[in-house]
């Protein structure tokens, strides 16, 4: 028994979830509104039955009224002319119609009171359809911006934003850090340059020292094999001209 109340709640839980994913807001308001107009109608039609008997029992009251009076009537006169048998008759008329009258008039003052029910209830009914037409235009557009806002908020939940950003990011710092790399190289090949050309500029410097050195020399050596006036030993210019040719040997093997 027991589990036969689990498997019937269960049931009963997956139909109204089904139920309950399967209504349409739009759909149940028109449909809601469509029923409240049909009983609308029903109710117009009760209110229209109600007063028509009413009207009928009024009639019948008001008939039995003068009846009632037509028959009193009579047993005035059959009693003026001395038939009181006559007048007995009539009297029973009389009383079966006013006996009518009254119930009628009881049937008539609950037919009354019936009949202004029915009519309070069809003026709030009325009310509360035009209320309706109006709140469901209202929960229609509400129930639209719902949908509308639910798909958007599933197209963001759906989507890969976040790892595609993280990506955009990440292929932005390697951008970078290629930038960095060809700027340290470019500054590397730059000193590189600048360090040969020094070396040029210096091995320049060093190639003219030694050449006016060279023309120092030279100039020396010419003046040494000029005749000097003061007569200086032959002796001496020999050994003064060994060591200049000395000397320049050792510069050329620079």
């Amino acid at each position: 028994m027991a589990l036969f109340d689990r498997v019937s709640r269960l049931v009963r839980a997956n139909v109204n979830d089904m139920v309950s994913k399967a209504e349409d807001p739009e759909k149940i308001l028109d449909q809601a509104l469509m029923d409240m107009q049909e009983d609308l109608i029903n109710m117009k039609t009760a209110v229209a039955g109600a007063i028509a008997t009413q009207k009928r029992s009024q009639l019948q009251y008001e008939k039995n009224l003068t009846e009632s009076g037509t028959w009193q009537s009579r047993a005035q006169l059959a009693l003026q002319k001395g038939d009181e048998n006559l007048a007995r008759e009539a009297l029973v008329r009389k009383k079966s119609f006013a006996d009518a009258a009254a119930s009628l008039k009881a049937q008539l003052d609950a037919q009354s009171v019936q009949v202004d029910s029915l009519r309070k209830n069809l003026v709030a009914m009325e009310s509360k359809i035009s209320e309706a037409k109006t709140k469901k235009d209202m929960l229609k557009a509400r129930a639209a911006a719902a949908k509308a806002n639910e798909q958007l908020q599933s197209v963001i939940n759906s989507s890969n934003t976040g790892s595609a950003m993280a990506a955009f990011e990440r292929m932005e710092d390697k951008v970078l850090q290629l930038e960095s790399r060809s700027m340290a190289a470019a500054e590397l090949g730059s000193a590189g340059l600048e360090a040969q050309f020094a070396a040029l500029e210096g091995g320049s410097n060093v190639d003219a020292e030694l050449e006016a050195m060279k023309a120092q020399m030279l100039g020396g050596s010419a003046a040494a094999a000029t005749p000097r006036i003061t007569g200086t030993p032959a002796g001496v210019n020999a050994d003064a001209d060994a060591e200049l040719e000395a000397l320049k040997k050792q510069m050329d093997n620079l």
